[in-house]
Order: structure tokens, then C-alpha cells, then sequence
């Protein structure tokens, strides 16, 4: 049996990567298509405020300042997805900053399969939080961690993220209380029913394929809990 070669497993990661930006695609077009509604919107009213008998200067200067405000915003927008290319510099992101947008991308999506997101107190935003560089990169893996416990756990659960020291985040799922109020079961992959969003699920092949190819270390627990460094190995 032939081994997969350096160039197939980098394919593989760049496979993963292409489907996790699949997932999170319907909510950056959702921020961006906000502001384009907007400017819409004002452009209709400053439209009926220039065809009117009498012109009101000081409403069409503010329908004015408010399309001009979601130009700027729209424009961050579509700047922000060369934040998704591995080979951009960037400056870095904080830990808790990084869990803030991993959640507020896939948290639409997971809750239409009754998936929650929790968010540990200990990821509270904090003055002096270090900044870890690779941003684009931890972005993936974080993104790949949560898409992995979501597609290989059963309905209705709920993944928490904390902090793990001082460097490192901890992913753990855990089923809601039934009727008795005991906990179900977390099914390990392989055991619950496919549940991906589309026909790719990320699993734990996937996870250490982007986490080998990114350069940072992630373990597997098997109760499923997910653990990974920031810092790259």
C-alpha cells in the first residue's frame, strides 16, 4: 500500500481548509451583504429627498454620511478575507479574541442542528493578553476543532471552550440533560449519525492532517475532548 507523499498530505490540509471556509462562507457574506442593504436603503431615501419640491440639505447630508459609513464598512469586509490566506502577514490575534470569532462564525450554523457554543469564563477578554502570531492559521485549527466535535457528536449537545494554561484552548463536548436530568452520552465518531452540514464531515484524520500541516500539536482525548497549543511546534 503506497504512503501518502509530502505534496498529498498538504493537498489533504488544503482540502480541510476549503471546507471548513465553505462552512463559515454564509456568515462572512451575511457581514457584508448588511452594509450593501443599507446603502440601499439610504439611497433610496436620498433619492426621494433630491426629487422632493424642496430639498432638505441636512437629511440628504445625513443619508450621505450614512452611506458613506457602509461604504467604509464593506470595504473592511472584503479586506478582511485576505486574513483567510495562510501567507498573509497579519499582527497576530489574542486568545480570546480568536475564540470570539471562531464562535460568532459557526454558532448560526450550529444551532440550526441544535449544537450550542459556550464560552468559558476564563476566555474573557483581559488587558496584557499576549498576542500570538499566525493568526489565519489558529483561526483554522480552531475552526476545524469545534467543526470536528460538532459533526462526530449527537444532536442537541453543547461544546465549551476554556482556556488551557497560560498558551492552549480546550474544546469539550457534552450532551444536554434528558427528561431525568442525567447527561447523555458523548458518541464518539464513528458512532453517531453522519452530521455534517454537507457531505464532508471533518473527522480526526482531518483535524491532524490541518494540525501537522499548520505546524501545532492537538490531542484527542477519548472522551472527545480537543486540546491544542497556540504556539506553533
Amino acid at each position: 500500500m503506497m504512503k501518502a507523499s509530502p505534496a498529498a498530505r498538504s493537498w489533504i490540509a488544503a482540502g480541510v481548509r476549503h471546507e471548513l471556509l465553505t462552512r463559515v462562507l454564509p456568515a462572512l457574506r451575511h457581514d457584508m451583504v448588511g452594509p450593501v442593504s443599507v446603502m440601499r436603503m439610504g439611497m433610496l431615501m436620498l433619492k426621494r429627498q433630491v426629487e422632493s419640491p424642496s430639498i432638505d440639505s441636512q437629511a440628504c447630508t445625513e443619508r450621505v454620511a450614512l452611506i458613506d459609513d457602509q461604504i467604509g464598512q464593506l470595504i473592511a469586509g472584503v479586506r478582511s478575507l485576505r486574513n483567510w490566506e495562510l501567507a498573509t502577514t497579519d499582527e497576530g490575534t489574542t486568545r480570546s479574541a480568536l475564540v470570539q470569532q471562531c464562535v460568532a462564525l459557526l454558532r448560526p450554523a450550529f444551532s440550526m442542528h441544535g449544537v450550542q457554543l459556550e464560552i468559558a469564563p476564563s476566555l474573557q477578554p483581559r488587558e496584557g493578553e499576549p498576542r500570538w502570531p499566525r493568526a489565519a492559521a489558529l483561526r483554522y485549527l480552531l475552526l476545524c476543532g469545534l467543526s470536528y466535535l460538532h459533526d462526530a457528536g449527537a444532536p442537541s449537545g453543547i461544546i465549551t471552550l476554556a482556556a488551557d494554561d497560560e498558551d492552549a484552548l480546550t474544546l469539550r463536548m457534552r450532551m444536554r440533560a434528558d427528561a431525568d436530568g442525567a447527561e447523555e452520552e458523548y458518541m464518539p465518531e464513528g458512532a453517531a449519525a453522519h452530521r455534517a452540514p454537507r457531505r464532508l464531515a471533518i473527522d480526526a484524520v482531518a483535524l491532524q492532517s490541518l494540525a501537522d500541516d499548520l505546524g501545532y500539536e492537538v490531542t484527542v482525548a477519548d472522551d472527545g475532548t480537543v486540546r491544542f497549543s497556540l504556539a506553533a511546534s
